[in-house]
C-alpha cells in the first residue's frame, strides 16, 4: 500500500485518492505538521491518535497502527505541495476543514506554537482551499476552547 500510495502523491497528475489512501495521507499530513518544529512529541502522538480514533471510529490500537501507516508515508511522501494538493483533489471542503481543525488541534497539543508549525499550517491551509481567516478562526476557537 504504502509504495502504491507514493507513486500516486509523486505523479505529475494525480488521480484522487480512494477512502483509504485519503485516510493515510490525511494522517500523514497530521504527522508533518508535528514534525514541523523538529520536536514529535509524546502529546501530539497521543493527540493524532485520538483524532484518527474520532475520525475514522478506530480502537485505540488501529488508531496507532493508522498513525504508523501515516508516519511511514510521511517520511517517504513528497514536498508539501504535491502532498497537499493530492489531498484536495480526493476529500470534500467540509472534510478538509476539518483536516485543518486537526492540525491545528496537533500543533496546539504540546501548548507551543512554534514558528515552523504557523508557516507550514500558513501554506497548507490555502492550497487545501481554507482561507487564512477561516484557518485562524479554527485556531482561535480551539485556543479559547483549550484556555
Amino acid at each position: 500500500m504504502i509504495t502504491r500510495l507514493l507513486r500516486q502523491l509523486t505523479s505529475p497528475d494525480p488521480d484522487p485518492l480512494d477512502g483509504a489512501d485519503a485516510r493515510v495521507a490525511l494522517g500523514a499530513l497530521l504527522v508533518r505538521i508535528a514534525k514541523a518544529d523538529g520536536d514529535y512529541s509524546s502529546d501530539e502522538i497521543a493527540r493524532i491518535d485520538r483524532i484518527l480514533a474520532r475520525r475514522y471510529g478506530l480502537d485505540p490500537v488501529e488508531a496507532a497502527q493508522l498513525r504508523a501507516e501515516c508516519e511511514a508515508i510521511e517520511h517517504e511522501a513528497p514536498d508539501t505541495v504535491r502532498f497537499t494538493r493530492s489531498i484536495k483533489a480526493a476529500v470534500d471542503y467540509e472534510d478538509r476543514a476539518g483536516v485543518i481543525e486537526a492540525m491545528w488541534q496537533v500543533v496546539l497539543a504540546d501548548g507551543e506554537r512554534e514558528s515552523h508549525e504557523d508557516a507550514l499550517m500558513r501554506m497548507v491551509a490555502p492550497m487545501l482551499g481554507i482561507s487564512d481567516q477561516d484557518s485562524n478562526m479554527i485556531r482561535r476557537r480551539l485556543e479559547t476552547q483549550a484556555g
